[in-house]
């Protein structure tokens, strides 16, 4: 016999403990995290979009020497922006659960139950945080820190180890 406490044993007879595996908790994550991983993600695609506008501000100037701002290039920025922001999520939580910013975090978007989120569940989930962003609030006044996307989505977002 081992000087293993009895539950550990258990776990380690029925293989479910595996070196490397990460395992979520069924905690649910709160406010303060859930804003800071949102923070990471916006400050992550305002990056990525500030990459891509450098770019193509490059090549137009490389074509026609004089740049110049325009109405319409504010609105195609906000559109890409909004856009960038949908597909970073959708991929990141169709993926693995996780965005860069809720993997700092220690957080993974999971299903009801706790399983993997289909596509749909994270196209439907990225489509609300970014039209309704404000609905993050919603998960300090919910009993069960659910946000707005969380209730329609039908998902849930926990600690994970």
């Amino acid at each position: 016999m081992t000087d293993e406490p009895a539950e550990h044993q258990e776990a380690l007879e029925r293989n479910d403990i595996r070196h490397g595996v990460v395992h979520d908790t069924d905690r649910a994550a709160g406010i303060v995290s859930r804003g800071a991983a949102a923070g990471i993600d916006v400050a992550i695609v305002a990056t990525l979009m500030g990459a891509c506008y450098l770019g193509l501000l490059l090549v137009r100037l490389a074509i026609n020497f004089t740049p110049h701002w325009s109405w319409v290039s504010a609105i195609l920025t906000t559109t890409g922006f909004l856009a960038l922001s949908v597909v970073y999520l959708f991929a990141c939580w169709a993926i693995s659960g996780r965005t860069a910013g809720s993997a700092i975090m220690g957080l993974r978007v999971v299903g009801v139950r706790g399983q993997h989120l289909r596509p749909t569940q994270a196209l439907l989930r990225s489509l609300i945080c970014v039209g309704f962003a404000v609905g993050l609030g919603w998960c300090a006044v919910d009993s069960r820190r659910r946000s707005v996307a969380d209730i329609l989505a039908r998902t849930r977002v926990v600690y994970s180890r």
